[in-house]
């Protein structure tokens, strides 16, 4: 907002943020990954070769491509890539598998899809079912299984040249399709514009005091938004340096830290509890003091005076309240203190208000659904992909409805209270029950399903299963949690499963999933961890 009028002025783009770092210091390290750096010279001169490439194959403006990649420095490369030819970046979770994957891939209508070689595989498993998509890149060996979509190398997608193919994009032009856990039907693709992902990637700069002279070292993966707004777009932004790590390993935590000479890391769920937790080490002492902030969610105090106390760690925690749909609508800077179990104040970009069940604003200090507008263009998502009745849902009254419940005390500050959708989280991941139950369903000795949230001693949800088996069906719980790990992503494998003769039902026949989560484990419930499973991440 600019002397009170709705303007686009100091807007972003993708390409803008790299073309900017590029001329203002192209020779300095922008990106590192297992030893390998990359200067922002060459994170333009390489993505310029990948954009050619997507080009050569027919990639126009608005196209979509799928990407489904482990973290490497080709992620980082293909988000400026596909956003130089003007197309829309899908980011696809690496532990999708079967009906998730294949919902995701179809909905997107993607035509070029770009895989590691393991996860091709998986793609061509369901090729058949993906009308729209033609191409299918992979990184290293193809996939030894045939199917109808055309085979590629991406490395030999790479083309070099004089011509600069840069598609004109403008800040409300669509960036991404980042999708939705899909709690209450299928997970929903939200319309991503590029000032967007840039105001929350500047957002993260100044909460988290990013300058030229940091290291951010990440482990999260670049699929999702957290990592591309942190990562691959707020370091740029602050001509910082980004190390990535392929994943989080205890063991391998601080020599990292140590070799990367990292001094803001980004950690999510319990990678923050089983830091704090682990033995010391000579790398973890070499390292004292040399981070400055330590950004993770959740974080509470017990585990801050850890940090600050056992590392050395000056900001532990960076606390804030958003959603895919509308960014960040609180975040607190490193500097500024917030009371415990606040997300801070709000920010100047939104207009929030809370209400009642009724629509009717609340007191101060009253829990209500949490509603919020722009105070700009391109703030936020630009409705779902594909489905304008539920963008429409969402949008009563111009305003857009979260679904969760908060409050505003006297002094202004935001307090997350709950969520009224069901929903679960686990390690860092948003877990659809929908597709989780339709999975379920589909074994053949399952009659009716409910996949719910059981409160973790570590962090976030663990996953439980109620299921009533069809009449004259034997079953038993071991049995189907290792049929579902072969259907389900690694991190949505229920430890819990109980079975019942009926679900509890209100009187319309739904499920009334909150009687469930407030039952929790039961005497009558399984547990994964007290059997022979031995879970893999794959």
């Amino acid at each position: 907002m600019v002397d009170g009028r709705w303007t686009n002025v100091g807007q972003l783009t993708i390409p803008e943020v790299l073309r900017r770092a590029v001329e203002c210091h192209p020779h300095r390290s922008a990106f590192q990954f297992e030893g390998e750096t990359i200067d922002y010279a060459g994170v333009d001169r390489e993505s310029l070769r990948l954009a050619r490439g997507l080009a050569n194959l027919g990639v126009r403006k608005g196209d979509r491509v799928c990407t489904m990649l482990d973290n490497c420095l080709d992620s980082i490369l293909l988000l400026y890539a596909i956003s130089r030819v003007g197309a829309v970046g899908v980011p696809v979770n690496t532990g999708f598998k079967g009906e998730f994957l294949r919902h995701q891939l179809a909905d997107s209508g993607a035509g070029v899809l770009i895989a590691e070689s393991d996860y091709a595989e998986r793609i061509q498993a369901i090729a058949d079912h993906l009308p729209e998509a033609r191409v299918l890149l992979h990184r290293g060996a193809p996939p030894t299984s045939a199917g109808p979509l055309r085979l590629g190398l991406l490395d030999d997608i790479r083309t070099d040249g004089d011509n600069c193919i840069d598609a004109p994009v403008g800040p409300g032009d669509l960036a991404m399709l980042i999708y939705t856990s899909g709690t209450t039907g299928p997970s929903k693709g939200c319309m991503i514009p590029h000032n967007y992902i840039c105001n929350m990637a500047n957002q993260i700069v100044h909460a988290f005091g990013l300058t030229e002279r940091d290291v951010f070292w990440t482990p999260l993966p670049l699929f999702h938004a957290n990592a591309i707004s942190c990562g691959a777009l707020g370091t740029v932004l602050a001509g910082a340096k980004c190390a990535i790590a392929s994943r989080f390993s205890l063991s391998g935590f601080w020599p990292e830290i140590e070799r990367t000479g990292a001094t803001v890391i980004s950690l999510i769920g319990s990678m923050v509890t089983l830091v704090g937790a682990a033995q010391d080490n000579e790398s973890m002492r070499r390292c004292f003091g040399q981070i400055r902030t330590a950004v993770g969610a959740p974080f509470p105090e017990p585990l801050k005076r850890i940090w600050h106390e056992r590392f050395g760690v000056r900001y532990a925690g960076v606390p804030g309240y958003g959603m895919t749909e509308v960014c960040m609508i609180t975040l607190v800077p490193m500097e500024q203190a917030a009371p415990p179990g606040t997300s801070g104040r709000l920010f100047d970009d939104y207009d929030v208000k809370i209400l009642d069940a009724h629509g009717v604003e609340c007191e101060i200090g009253t829990p209500g659904e949490i509603v919020t507008r722009p105070r700009r263009p391109n703030l936020m998502f630009q409705g779902y992909w594909r489905r304008p009745e539920a963008s429409l849902q969402v949008m009563r009254d111009l305003w857009f409805h979260t679904g969760d419940i908060g409050k505003i005390d006297d002094n202004g500050f935001f307090t997350f209270v709950d969520r009224k959708k069901d929903y679960l989280r686990r390690g860092g991941e948003n877990i659809s029950s929908h597709e989780m139950e339709t999975t379920l369903r589909a074994h053949p000795a399952i009659e009716d399903v409910a996949v719910h949230a059981v409160p973790s001693d570590l962090s976030e949800d663990e996953v439980k299963v109620t299921a009533v088996l069809k009449a004259g069906a034997t079953l038993n719980e071991e049995t189907l949690c290792r049929w579902a790990i072969e259907r389900v992503p690694y991190f949505a494998v229920p430890r819990y499963i109980e079975f019942r003769p009926d679900l509890p039902r209100n009187p319309v026949g739904r499920v009334l999933k909150y009687e469930l989560r407030d039952e929790g484990v039961t005497p009558a419930t399984w547990d994964r961890k007290m059997s022979t499973i031995v879970l893999e991440r794959r």
